[in-house]
């Protein structure tokens, strides 16, 4: 039987509870203040680094080019247009710091984030004609956001307020009407509303509601313009609904049915001169899905485009007037292929090559159905992200952006060729092959190399990849010679749906011990020791932080564990609990099941701790985070320091924003601080500050 000491903590609100957090919080900072100079320097070389007056490359719509900008000095964006010429799909190269002639400042970030401690944008969305824009802001961190409507010709705000919203509001393409999702007690999208330009809130109209508390749902309308889509989806389930969107107060109507299991999203696309719809499955045992296509009015009648195959997961599918665009993956790389499509039907897929082998590529946002370039955006671990353009005629890539990289403040310059990235690959107790990112920099011609301070990085829930980014910040670890390596473990996507399903439910177990195998195999080869390596990961990657500190401590000489889910048998078995239900796909219903139940025990991190000699450990939380409560770190860190010995626990420290959520505090500048609070811990912790 297991007695929760620390349940009192729930109550956020409690006196006792608020006391108890700025306690934690007070202890950190006392535990950590000598590392204050080693935050101010990693904090100053991100934002040397940073260029910090900066514009997004441009998107078309309509008669207007779109775009974002920062301004040095201001914590959040700048939401903005410039007028387009007729026929020009080359967007205008704007210059930091430089006037753009005609521009409009939609919505400037900075003013609606005046007087609050946090400020996050959900909905942003401008109709058809360009002349409304809807947009919803959340000012505590706990992802209910309030939806306003505003008149680009004017500048003014309508009456419109809509509370309680949750981000994806969309127009109809005749600009009449918002549609928009909320949320139930429980947090899960469940309801979408049409709210018609200029009424009050009591007028709005329920258009659709799940009462399946395991799905979520939400608004959208195809590229063409030609139909809205709701769609709803379980972990293993889904269903899409379209409506005509030249009847947009008419009703919706099933695509396919759902059944248990299979999933599915749709795009429409003109086939043989037909409105039709790409349908992208996994019926009939396509464990890494099926591209097909069928008319709108028939979409059973399903013919393959792209047939499944076991060493390629099809992930993503965009159309054009004559052109679909793919997103998927092969051999653990995320790429990007094209089609024409014809009156003849189909071409051939054609994968762009962007000419690096470890990479990430995915697609933009391309706007217009009518566009002849397809947006794209590659990255990879030591390259900066760039944006292209794809031009679908002749097959060439238009470089409009590369993430710009400042001198350091020594006056570095930065240089790709100065770091390598390779992938290496550990072996799992069951003889399973897991791959292993490994980055670092190059080391001085006669320089000592490994053993080095490594920071290993891993997730491996909801087939969520790890696929390499650029990271300015990641810079200051690398420069102090750091070794930075990702674990890409089951559970995540990386090698398809079966990595997938190989690391959830009764198999989740997976996760961990291929996270500790990577970690040995870091170890063995001499990359670095137990006393040198640090590992992080966050919400579902903090269980499996809090899962490898109770399988192999002696692996560690610290853990960091962001927004960690590490309480969760106590969450999963409480349905009143935000997203429980739904997660019951991901984790099984220990609830219901006593084979999950007991099989959930063995590994909660938080059920499982004991009296033994633990890594150091920062658990970093927000006290509005309403996907892992901040409840659970704060548990997590009371039962550690009551069971270990007094020298481990003072290694042992809790963070918590008292005014963010999931994604911790909102402004740049103010998350630059809290990555170099965090980096400045594991320098030290392993050994390389």
């Amino acid at each position: 039987m297991f007695v929760d000491d620390y349940e009192w903590l729930r109550d956020k609100d409690a006196p006792e509870v608020r006391a108890h957090l700025e306690a934690e919080n007070g202890y950190t900072d006392g535990r950590t203040v000598a590392l204050s100079p080693l935050r101010d320097a990693v904090f100053d070389e991100i934002r040397s680094r940073v260029q910090e007056t900066d514009l997004s490359v441009p998107v078309r719509e309509g008669h207007w080019w779109y775009y974002s900008r920062t301004v040095e000095g201001r914590q959040y964006a700048l939401y903005c247009r410039a007028p387009a010429a007729a026929g020009d799909w080359t967007p205008p190269e704007l210059s930091p710091g430089v006037a753009v002639p005609g521009e409009q400042v939609l919505l400037d970030g900075n003013a609606e984030a005046e007087g609050h401690e946090f400020f996050a944008l959900g909905s942003f969305v401008v109709s058809d004609d360009g002349s409304l824009l809807a947009f919803a802001v959340d000012t505590a961190g706990d992802e209910r956001y309030t939806l306003r409507i505003k008149d680009l010709r004017s500048g003014e705000l309508l009456g419109d307020e809509i509370p309680g919203t949750f981000p994806g509001a969309v127009f109809s393409p005749d600009g009449r009407y918002v549609f928009y999702p909320t949320v139930d007690d429980a947090w899960r999208p469940d309801t979408v509303w049409r709210h018609r330009v200029g009424t009050g809130r009591d007028d709005d109209v329920q258009v659709f509601t799940e009462p399946d508390e395991r799905y979520w749902l939400g608004i959208g309308v195809t590229r063409s313009r030609r139909y809205l889509v709701i769609e709803l989806g379980s972990k293993i389930t889904s269903e899409s609904w379209i409506l005509g969107a030249d009847d947009p107060a008419g009703e919706f109507r099933v695509v396919l049915p759902r059944r248990e299991g299979v999933e599915y999203e749709i795009d429409h696309a003109v086939v043989h001169g037909d409105d039709s719809l790409l349908i992208l499955h996994n019926a009939d045992g396509a464990q890494n899905f099926t591209l097909a296509w069928a008319p709108v009015d028939d979409p059973a009648r399903m013919t393959d485009v792209l047939a499944h195959r076991e060493d390629v997961r099809l992930e993503q599918v965009d159309a054009f007037a004559g052109h679909v665009a793919v997103g998927y993956r092969s051999g653990a790389i995320p790429r990007i292929g094209v089609m024409a499509v014809t009156e003849a039907g189909f071409g051939g897929l054609r994968e762009i090559d962007f000419g690096e082998e470890l990479y990430s590529a995915g697609l933009g946002a391309t706007s217009e159905w009518g566009s002849p370039l397809l947006r794209v955006g590659q990255t990879s671990f030591i390259t900066p992200a760039r944006v292209y353009d794809y031009e679908f005629a002749t097959g060439t890539l238009h470089l409009r952006k590369q993430q710009p990289v400042l001198p350091d403040p020594s006056g570095r310059a930065f240089d790709p060729a100065d770091y390598e990235q390779k992938r290496e690959w550990a072996t799992a107790p069951d003889g399973t092959r897991i791959p292993v990112s490994v980055i670092r920099r190059l080391p001085a011609p006669g320089a000592a190399v490994d053993p080095a301070p490594t920071l290993l990085y891993g997730y491996g829930s909801y087939e969520i990849s790890v696929d390499p980014e650029f990271s300015i910040a990641r810079l200051s670890l690398l420069d102090r010679g750091m070794v930075y390596a990702v674990a890409h473990v089951r559970g995540g996507g990386e090698m398809g749906r079966r990595w997938y399903d190989d690391g959830k439910q009764l198999a989740k177990r997976n996760t961990f011990t291929d996270f500790v195998a990577c970690a040995q195999h870091l170890v063995d080869t001499g990359r670095t020791t137990p006393a040198q390596l640090v590992a992080e990961g966050g919400s579902a990657g903090g269980l499996l932080m809090g899962a490898v500190a109770n399988m192999a401590p002696e692996l560690f000489a610290g853990i960091l564990a962001v927004v960690p889910f590490v309480d969760p048998l106590t969450s999963i078995l409480d349905p009143s609990l935000p997203l429980t239900v739904i997660e019951w796909d991901e984790w099984g219903d220990p609830l219901h099941d006593p084979e999950v139940y007991r099989y959930m025990k063995t590994y909660s991190p938080y059920e499982n701790v004991e009296a033994r000699q633990y890594p150091a450990i920062l658990a970093v939380t927000s006290i509005n985070d309403t996907r892992v409560l901040y409840v659970e770190p704060a548990k997590w860190v009371a039962r550690l320091r009551a069971v270990v010995a007094p020298v481990v626990s003072e290694k042992i420290l809790l963070k918590t924003e008292m005014a963010a959520g999931h994604g911790g505090v909102s402004g740049r500048y103010d998350k630059w601080r809290q990555v170099a609070f965090e980096f400045a811990w594991v320098l030290a912790t392993a050994g390389a500050a």
